[in-house]
């Protein structure tokens, strides 16, 4: 089962990223996002009618005659601890336990700072939802893929993909291989530190001195 959830950034245009959300059984919006995705229903969705399963966050984006329109499917979350995605990922964890795959969509663009923070949410869910390790979760756009690291592991990303590497752990190593600038040395105390790579393999291997939270970048 998979899950497209869809924020309020920039909206995909490339055929990728709209093919996560075309394919996906459960599709989320974070509050404002519905009228993105609903513009863009007609080209997702040729001949065919598809709300979203859910509208998830604090509705402080969404206009009242939408809220009203698909009150049904509006999950009104008021608590400010969490922002909407975060508040998303928690609904759909706990209304569809079976998914394996979310894709989350819009999360980046428009705002910088919504875009740090959900790129840095992402080794959060880790902690805060320990059944996110053993699946694909990833935010994707039309320029990048982005996928948290809790451990060592290899990834196949393909001969000549730009790869970036960012942690907040100061005590963090990790030992590369497949790319063009080792990252053995790298001392992960700002988040420039290990951008700007170049995988010189198919498959990259990256290991971990010890478990810890990271994402890869891959554009």
């Amino acid at each position: 089962m998979t899950a497209a959830i869809i924020c309020d950034g920039d909206f995909p245009r490339k055929p990728y990223p709209r093919y996560l959300i075309s394919t996906a059984d459960i599709i989320i919006c974070c509050d404002g996002a519905l009228r993105s995705f609903l513009k863009a229903v007609p080209s997702l969705f040729p001949g065919r009618e598809r709300r979203p399963d859910a509208v998830v966050g604090d509705m402080d984006s969404l206009p009242a005659r939408l809220r009203k329109e698909y009150e049904s499917i509006v999950v009104k979350e008021d608590e400010q601890d969490y922002n909407d995605l975060t508040k998303a990922v928690r609904y759909l964890l706990a209304s569809y336990p079976r998914v394996q795959e979310i894709h989350i969509l819009g999360a980046t663009g428009k705002r910088t700072d919504h875009t740090i923070g959900n790129v840095s949410l992402l080794m959060e869910y880790g902690r805060m939802f320990p059944q996110t390790k053993g699946m694909q979760l990833e935010i994707v756009s039309d320029y990048e893929t982005i996928v948290p690291l809790w451990n060592s592991c290899r990834l196949n990303v393909g001969v000549g993909r730009r790869v970036s590497i960012l942690s907040p752990d100061n005590g963090l190593k990790i030992k590369s291989s497949g790319l063009q600038y080792d990252t053995s040395g790298v001392v992960f105390d700002n988040w420039w530190k290990a951008t700007l790579n170049t995988a010189t393999e198919d498959e990259i291997s990256l290991e971990f001195s010890k478990p810890s939270a990271a994402v890869l970048i891959m554009n």
